[in-house]
């Protein structure tokens, strides 16, 4: 017997002096008097950047706890397959934020709960939320009506709200001590494992006696299928591919200066856009009167200064109307640290002690290495927030900068390239395209056309499907409306050699086949040996194989359908070799129906 239980969310303030404070489920594992034999381990699959933690240990004396610890939402964001997993297997969730930090608590409202409510599809998991922490502005007030604490905490009737709307348990633990974890969390926690397990003792007897056997006679045991490939998502590379684009410096349309006139380092004004209202402000993305932060224009006016380009050579890899703008580094200081500053935002602002220790090294003066800090900080602020950051961790400054080119996709803003595809334009930035994709790489910078066109036709696909795989390139995520949808997307990303984007379009249709019920399946319009064609033509081999192993393993429905002649000899010779039910177990069945009725008796299984 095992309970599962599945805890998201933070309960630490986002600017915590205390790094090292406990988690939640790691105290109630170590403090309870019901837990023995407790373990933990980092999910392998985050190993580069841990977001999951796994606990093991026993319950109740001989029932197996597994506690999936999640503290970063980012795994909604980059594995939303994953996260549908853990959800989908949890006995028990457990939703948890810290009082003071509202922000998060306003994403969770907004973007998470919406979520994990369609991971539930209305299934009856139960919910905890528990909200962490005293209110550090103001004494703790459980008032509904209260308004003290409103604008930096998150009050009880917040809380409770959010709580009512889920349909779950809603607790405030005021501090992680003996009473609340224990007594208060603990007894609530414990009573709803308690209800799991009776319910799964119930529906094990439901399945016994239905499984009841024929007294006289037994039937032929049919076997369980054999089991299809598992198909395996492919780790994303889409910080690495950025930051290599900052190495090769191909399709570069910004060139820093030191004040003495010299080159100090290549880079491309979307990928600095993405991060930093300083370089939007600077590059004319916005206006002074779009940012309303009047700190962020002087941060630009202080550190930058723009110069005219014109009469400069083009670079290799750009067409001639784009010329790099050269920008010059007024801050001697910054200027020299500037190379590891682009290097720490290009690999996705994880490695903020890194580029620490980097510029330590660099300057040898530590009232420099902080003023150059700050400066960073300066520059990934957002508009209207304070620049309190100092002894921040990595995530923080990751959650604060939010590298996003999604602001970018599908728009004329900085765009150096535009597709021509049905009809319609569809603008893009080639520093973005040559980082994602090796076919575009080898398009834009090689001898081609392409490479020195602002117009490029795109044919064999649809606009829609073009989109996509745009919105990918970009985001390093996509979302297909239906299984056509990711097949025409899947056969794109095999056209461009992108093959994370083909594997996720494989477990996507994969996802969307299992989950279909028989009945459906055997009255959907849906090819599946058409599936099966395309995926073989466009060297879809993991799909291809697990399209075979589907039609084998649903043989009666598919051998029924008028598209079970289109499959080839070789294909059929498969199907009818692995086919589910076996022509043995057939046999077996109409033999021992014969016998049944030769009998004249009743059977309880037939």
């Amino acid at each position: 017997r095992s309970v599962n239980i599945v805890a998201f969310g933070n309960e630490r303030d986002a600017l915590s002096e205390d790094s090292q404070q406990s988690s939640l489920m790691w105290s109630y594992l170590r403090r309870s008097a019901l837990i023995s034999e407790v373990d933990s381990s980092p999910s392998a699959e985050y190993a580069r950047s841990p977001v999951a933690t796994e606990y093991q240990a026993c319950v109740f004396g001989n029932v197996r706890l597994v506690v999936h610890d999640c503290p970063l939402w980012d795994i909604f964001d980059s594995d939303w397959y994953t996260s549908r997993s853990l959800i989908g297997g949890a006995d028990i969730i457990v939703i948890k934020y810290s009082v003071n930090d509202k922000t998060s608590f306003q994403d969770l409202k907004d973007s998470y709960v919406p979520m994990i409510k369609k991971a539930l599809n209305h299934s009856s998991v139960p919910v905890i939320i528990s909200a962490v922490g005293a209110r550090k502005n103001a004494v703790p007030c459980t008032c509904p009506l209260c308004t003290l604490d409103r604008k930096n905490c998150v009050t009880t009737s917040e809380g409770a709200q959010l709580a009512k709307e889920f349909g779950a348990t809603y607790l405030e633990l005021h501090a992680l001590n003996d009473f609340y974890i224990q007594k208060y969390f603990g007894g609530v926690l414990e009573y709803l494992m308690i209800q799991s397990l009776n319910q799964k003792s119930s529906e094990k007897m439901k399945k016994r006696k239905k499984t009841q056997k024929c007294h006289r006679v037994q039937p032929p045991q049919l076997e369980q299928p054999e089991k299809m490939p598992i198909l395996k998502g492919e780790a994303s590379q889409y910080d690495s591919d950025l930051h290599n684009l900052l190495f090769c410096c191909q399709c570069a349309d910004v060139s820093f200066y030191s004040e003495d006139c010299s080159k100090v380092v290549e880079a491309h004004k979307v990928i600095l856009c993405s991060v930093s209202h300083v370089f939007m402000l600077l590059f004319d993305v916005k206006s002074p009167a779009d940012i309303h932060d009047p700190s962020i224009l002087r941060t630009a006016q202080s550190l930058f200064a723009v110069e005219d380009g014109a009469g400069l050579p083009t670079p290799h890899g750009m067409p001639p109307c784009s010329v790099p703008v050269r920008v010059v580094v007024k801050d001697p200081a910054f200027c020299s640290c500037l190379s590891d500053i682009l290097h720490f935002i290009y690999s996705g602002a994880f490695q903020w002690e890194q580029l620490e220790e980097d510029i330590k090294k660099k300057l040898k003066d530590s009232e420099k290495t902080e003023h150059v800090l700050e400066k960073v900080k300066c520059i990934l602020k957002p508009p209207g927030k304070l620049n309190s950051l100092r002894d921040c961790q990595s995530h923080q400054i990751k959650r604060l900068c939010n590298t996003s080119l999604r602001l970018f996709f599908n728009t004329p803003v900085l765009a150096d390239v535009i597709f021509t595809i049905q009809g319609a334009t569809v603008p893009a930035h080639r520093a973005v395209l040559v980082a994602r994709c090796e076919v575009m790489a080898a398009m834009f910078n090689g001898n081609y056309l392409e490479a020195n066109s602002i117009l490029v036709p795109v044919y064999g696909v649809s606009k829609d499907t073009f989109l996509s795989f745009l919105e990918y390139l970009y985001t390093d995520s996509c979302c297909p409306a239906s299984i056509l949808q990711a097949m025409s997307l899947l056969i794109c990303a095999e056209m461009y050699q992108v093959m994370r984007l083909q594997h996720i379009c494989e477990l996507y249709i994969i996802t969307q086949l299992q989950s279909m019920p028989s009945r459906e399946l055997a009255s959907t319009s849906l090819s599946i040996v058409s599936l099966l064609k395309k995926a073989k033509f466009h060297n879809s081999d993991c799909l291809s194989t697990w399209l075979l192993h589907f039609i084998a393993t649903n043989y009666l429905i598919f051998s029924q359908k008028p598209e079970f002649q289109d499959l080839s000899v070789e294909e059929r010779s498969f199907v009818e070799m692995h086919r589910w039910p076996s022509s043995m177990y057939l046999k077996q069945l109409a033999e021992y129906r014969n016998y049944i009725h030769s009998q004249k008796c009743h059977c309880a299984v037939m």
